[in-house]
């Protein structure tokens, strides 16, 4: 299928959506489910950038909790990176596979520091250390308050195993929940028939599961996490570390990805790592799509140039508006591979029309960086007292230094001073929880889907894509001006 001349140098501003007979009741029904790649689906459209100033753990357990996913960043050594991966993973699952665990003769203030640590609300107490064979549990009731007991050892206040409730591997969560409400515990334990301790399930997370049906989580249900990796250098060893904490998809992420090095990479990720999920980008042309697509990533991230912390296009004249990009890719993909629109959204309604167009999901950095969530402390204004967060783009000269410095290696510091600037660094007012962020862009993605007249993103999409023009009306500049100047 050929680019239609009618998205010719469009994007976002240029277009209204024809409204159709609405079909839903209530808005609060139409499901937001969509594909991340070929394999993975997601509760909603929404993916935070893999941005320093965007996303770490916090908000990428804030985007699988809402039914998205953060993927994070790698400008940080392999062993941050993966740390922060694991402390998403470790935070909500039907079973903790690998419970956090202290010995026999650890000290009440040993256990607090060990629990503030870990920003858990109980512990796992085994005989000897690194034995795992459980010996009871210390949770927040058991720890004593008052001061004065700091040096006495848990093994005086935990609750010792012969009382506890405890069951075997494999136990259902229906049936977990069950033993849980029955004897009014917040933690059951799972053990073999040694005492070994083989997982954990807690309430929190059964409340969860059935509180937040739509969250993003794996077979275990575990939250849905991803990271960035490059395409030169450690790469391969960053990937296979990040596997090993239970990343669920990595992003090979480069300015150009229409590129041997492009190409170099994912054949050598292949061939070291097989069938892991794989999102392959920037691409923003029907040439570059295809590219990827033949050299087998999952899903392919559409965008040169259209984010506000990138300046590619002033500095080197490259690039596709966003619209015009994510139509041209889809036109050569159709639905073979999942497009990831990345860049440009300036409003909530640029979501649908990115997603109308024939983007799977959409791929949000500015929106999101003012944010409790996103890296990075909060800068008041001593004079206004407006309180504002940094937002930067991955290539400006403060990303590209922080990530790349290193005064031990000459070669390195070289390379990052020398690094031409293709983002920049801005301010951008804080927003408190990114929270009310997502509820208020997937409320009017819902509302603009029921003006579609269907009750899912899913049908949405099957309806529009195909034909996207005979739904989406081009403006003129009189139009602009009476739609979006206010």
């Amino acid at each position: 299928m050929k680019l239609e001349p009618g998205f010719v140098g469009k994007t976002y501003d240029d277009f209204l959506f024809r409204p159709q007979q609405g079909l839903v009741e209530s808005r609060s029904q139409v499901e937001l489910a969509t594909r991340l790649t070929r394999t993975l689906e997601i509760g909603m459209p929404l993916i935070a950038a893999n941005m320093d100033s965007v996303t770490e753990s916090a908000m990428a357990k804030a985007m699988a909790l809402e039914g998205g996913i953060g993927i994070i960043h790698r400008a940080m050594s392999i062993e941050a990176q993966a740390a922060e991966v694991a402390r998403v993973k470790r935070s909500h699952g039907y079973i903790v596979e690998h419970p956090l665990c202290l010995p026999l003769g650890t000290t009440i203030r040993e256990a607090l520091n060990f629990i503030r640590q870990h920003d858990i609300t109980g512990i796992l107490i085994e005989e000897k250390k690194g034995e795992n064979r459980l010996a009871g549990l210390l949770s927040n009731r058991d720890i004593p308050w008052l001061d004065g007991f700091g040096d006495r050892p848990v093994d005086e206040f935990m609750t010792p195993f012969e009382r506890l409730e405890v069951r075997p591997p494999g136990i259902s969560v229906d049936e977990a929940e069950k033993v849980m409400f029955e004897n009014r515990i917040e933690k059951l334990p799972l053990v073999d028939s040694s005492r070994r301790i083989t997982g954990l399930i807690t309430k929190k997370d059964i409340i969860l599961f059935r509180q937040r049906p739509f969250f993003s989580r794996d077979e275990k249900g575990r939250l849905l996490t991803g990271a960035a990796i490059g395409a030169r250098g450690d790469f391969l060893e960053r990937a296979a570390e990040l596997c090993r904490v239970g990343a669920d998809v990595l992003v090979i992420d480069i300015a150009h990805g229409h590129s041997e090095v492009m190409r170099k990479a994912i054949e050598a990720f292949r061939a070291s790592l097989g069938d892991i999920p794989l999102i392959g980008g920037n691409v923003g042309t029907a040439e570059g799509a295809l590219f990827l697509k033949d050299l087998g990533v999952d899903a392919i991230k559409v965008g040169i140039g259209p984010g506000r912390g990138c300046r590619t296009r002033l500095e080197t004249a490259a690039g596709v508006p966003q619209l015009q990009a994510i139509r041209e890719t889809w036109c050569a993909l159709e639905e073979s591979v999942p497009i990831i629109a990345d860049g440009g959204i300036q409003y909530d309604k640029d979501v649908f029309l990115a997603l109308a167009a024939g983007a799977s999901s959409v791929m949000l950095g500015s929106m999101l960086s003012g944010t409790d969530e996103a890296p990075g402390r909060v800068i008041e204004d001593p004079a206004t007292h407006e309180k504002r967060k940094i937002y930067r783009g991955m290539t400006s000269p403060q990303a590209v230094l922080e990530a790349l410095y290193d005064p031990q290696d000459e070669e390195k510091a070289a390379e990052a001073l020398a690094t031409p600037a293709e983002g920049q660094e801005i301010q951008v007012p804080y927003r408190g929880s990114v929270i009310s962020i997502l509820q208020r862009i997937t409320g009017h993605l819902r509302s603009a889907i029921s003006y579609a007249g269907c009750q899912s993103l899913e049908k949405a999409r099957k309806q529009i894509v195909p034909e996207a023009l005979r739904y989406l009306i081009p403006l003129s500049e009189a139009a602009r001006r009476e739609s979006y100047e206010r």
